[in-house]
């Protein structure tokens, strides 16, 4: 095990004759500073006071700047990097409103079940810290009977995917009518992955999900979250069909960050054959983990990923490395 950390690591990459060369891009990205503003006046005293007890006595600008839209009135995208704290953008102007309507509703959309169950949980943890009466529940394929009874009957919030939505909701609007007339808010997740065929499918679906909801009485607002892209207003307002506000100036810290990209080598000038990028990476990869670095590895499919952890443990298997810390998670 060598060790030293992520730093020792580069050095030994710049000064290894086998890599260095197939380095496309070395480039070191500068940290940024947190952006902290008060927490709003007009956020519920109760929803304040549960921040506050986790220790979130200020917020960084871009939550402050979707709270602010959302109070207004508007649609807004907010788009910034990940781990900037976007779940609280849309959570504080949903969960306010709440505070404020006892009979409010909102519709959480998100493209699987795994994050449906983790914002779940951080949804109900939050809500009763605010003492909020208003129940989260999953709404999917794998939602028991009388829990969808009660989602349909009981929930301030509920959180689906939009293939639910279009065949398991929105046929039945009647039997969701109690959802539909209080509709206050529609939060949907990652946005950017709603492009092409499926973007078009969506767009589709939420202007149906918009006529429901005046069928029954209710104008709900919209609230998008995505990853850094080029065009997110864009892409909203096309989803959506109107103007969107936008929120991509992060007030959240980040350190700095070293971006390598690595091309592997030419093995067959003739042809213009380069080395397997499933073998690169894992011998990049155990490098990381010899030298202690927690590495995340993507692949491009299911198949990639187990060939890719065959490879890793292969290569560190005679070092005292437990095999049980190199795992596959296929998402």
């Amino acid at each position: 095990n060598r060790g030293g950390g992520l730093s020792a690591q580069l050095t030994r990459w710049r000064s290894d004759k086998t890599v260095w060369p197939h380095l496309a891009l070395d480039h070191t990205l500068p940290a940024d500073a947190a952006v902290p503003v008060p927490v709003p006046a007009q956020l519920d005293r109760r929803l304040a006071a549960a921040l506050e007890a986790r220790g979130i006595t200020t917020l960084y600008a871009h939550q402050a700047e979707a709270f602010e839209h959302c109070r207004m009135g508007r649609d807004v995208v907010v788009a910034t990097p990940t781990a900037s704290g976007k779940s609280l953008c849309f959570n504080l102007p949903v969960l306010d409103a709440l505070a404020r309507e006892p009979t409010a509703c909102a519709l959480y959309l998100f493209p699987t079940k795994a994050l449906s169950r983790d914002q779940e949980e951080s949804l109900r943890a939050l809500m009763g810290a605010a003492q909020l009466p208003h129940g989260a529940i999953t709404f999917d394929g794998d939602t028991p009977q009388d829990a969808r009874r009660a989602a349909r009957e009981r929930a301030g919030i509920v959180l689906t995917n939009p293939d639910m939505l279009h065949s398991g909701v929105l046929p039945h609007h009647t039997s969701w009518a109690r959802l539909f007339a209080n509709l206050r808010y529609v939060v949907l997740d990652e946005l950017h992955t709603y492009r092409g065929v499926f973007g078009s499918h969506l767009a589709n679906v939420l202007r149906r999900l918009e006529r429901v909801a005046a069928f029954h009485g209710s104008k709900p607002r919209f609230v998008f979250a995505s990853a850094t892209i080029g065009n997110p207003k864009e892409h909203a307002e096309r989803l959506l069909g109107r103007d969107v506000a936008l929120v991509s100036e992060s007030g959240a810290p980040r350190g700095a960050r070293s971006v390598l990209v690595y091309n592997p080598p030419v093995v067959n000038p003739e042809l213009g054959v380069r080395q397997s990028y499933v073998k690169a990476t894992a011998r990049l990869s155990a490098d990381l983990v010899r030298a202690g670095v927690v590495t995340l590895v993507f692949g491009q499919s299911r198949n990639v990923v187990e060939v890719m952890l065959k490879y890793l443990r292969d290569a560190l298997s005679k070092e005292r490395i437990p095999t049980d810390t190199l795992l596959a998670y296929r998402g």
